[in-house]
């Protein structure tokens, strides 16, 4: 959704801030050249977003970031997502640059990229890489967790694009470079998955929300015998089931959101709740493609038209940071473990609280 208060209600987040980012992007997709079969980086919009303190919205004023919570971040990276803004908000401010704090390591203020290298030093999929002056990795090394922050021109770079169309390129580090990255804590290697996965969750229901505008445009104003089709039952189901599935979504993302932005990720059921937004938007989104798709027919897949510049990304999207298949195992398993009788407990707070029976005498 473009207006700005249902985005602070749903966010938490400045209100102020969602004003603006309502225009830019507004304006933004008004203005932006016709879409093509492939996806660069906007240059002249990441210029733009630097100048507004926006491509460091989470870092911390003391190294030069906006100082703004997670619920901020969610409505930049939902609204940017909305306008199929191509600029890696997510790899270099919610990841990238997080990284480099919790590491102690100068940022130069350079536009960064950041991947997870195998043992070997290689890293497939690395969106915009190729646009980067560097690519911060995280390394597994043993037991360990290692911070490099690596030059573009010291990495091996094989260009590749993903469905949508957008750089997304494998790089070969030498395991040297790892070796001498920084060593962080366990909690910063766990951390990253889920910041990545939120973050992707929030693109997500952020483009399905723009979705959900067009189709409604779309019904009301294409008429077939005589008469808008969204009068059609047919049609009428598939917008509300498009509508009920990104509404889910937002629920979902919200309240991970919420709790991440309350507690600084300290909170032990944020495993529970990313995993919860995850599975509603990965479930959600395939029901949503699918019917803006059936909804909007032949215009939609044509490459002039807007759809496909969301379609195309949310299907890249909701399988980066643990496919749709790991993240409901993994919520099936915490419900499994916690049992008939802390389930509900799992699911209202994120955490299988003890039963009062297995707390020991004057330990309750």
């Amino acid at each position: 959704m473009t207006s700005g208060p249902p985005l602070v209600e749903l966010h938490g987040a400045d209100p102020d801030l969602v004003g603006v980012l309502t225009e830019l992007f507004a304006a933004y997709r008004s203005r932006r050249a016709t879409p093509t079969h492939v996806v660069d980086l906007d240059r002249e919009l990441w210029a733009q977003l630097e100048e507004l303190g926006l491509t460091r919205l989470t870092g911390s004023p003391e190294r030069g970031g906006s100082g703004g919570t997670w619920a901020d971040a969610a409505a930049l990276l939902g609204i940017a997502a909305g306008a199929a803004a191509p600029v890696p908000l997510v790899e270099h401010d919610v990841l990238a640059g997080w990284l480099l704090e919790a590491a102690g390591l100068p940022d130069d203020g350079g536009l960064r990229t950041v991947c997870r290298p195998d043992p070997s030093g290689v890293a497939l999929n690395v969106t915009w890489a190729r646009d980067a002056t560097h690519v911060v990795a995280l390394w597994e090394d043993g037991d360990e967790w290692r911070v490099a922050d690596v030059p573009i021109e010291h990495v091996v770079l094989t260009e590749r694009r993903n469905i949508a169309g957008e750089p997304c390129d494998t790089v070969e580090f030498e395991v040297d470079q790892l070796e001498g990255g920084v060593v962080v804590s366990h909690a910063v290697g766990e951390q990253f998955h889920l910041r990545g996965a939120l973050a992707r969750s929030a693109q997500v229901v952020g483009a399905m929300e723009r979705i959900v505008e067009i189709v409604l445009r779309h019904v009301a104003e294409r008429t077939q015998f005589g008469r808008p089709i969204g009068r059609f039952q047919a049609v009428q189901h598939l917008v509300s089931d498009i509508a009920a599935e990104t509404a889910l979504g937002r629920a979902a993302t919200d309240a991970a959101v919420a709790r991440a932005s309350a507690t600084n990720w300290t909170d032990p059921g944020m495993l529970f709740a990313v995993g919860v937004a995850k599975s509603c938007v990965g479930h959600g989104s395939s029901v949503v493609v699918r019917g803006a798709h059936q909804v909007l027919g032949a215009i939609g897949t044509t490459l002039e038209h807007e759809l496909h510049t969301l379609t195309k990304p949310i299907l890249a999207r909701r399988s980066e940071y643990g496919s749709l298949h790991e993240w409901d195992e993994t919520l099936t398993s915490l419900a499994v473990s916690a049992g008939h009788d802390r389930l509900w407990s799992l699911m209202t707070t994120g955490r299988a609280k003890p039963s009062s029976a297995s707390v020991p005498t004057g330990e309750k």
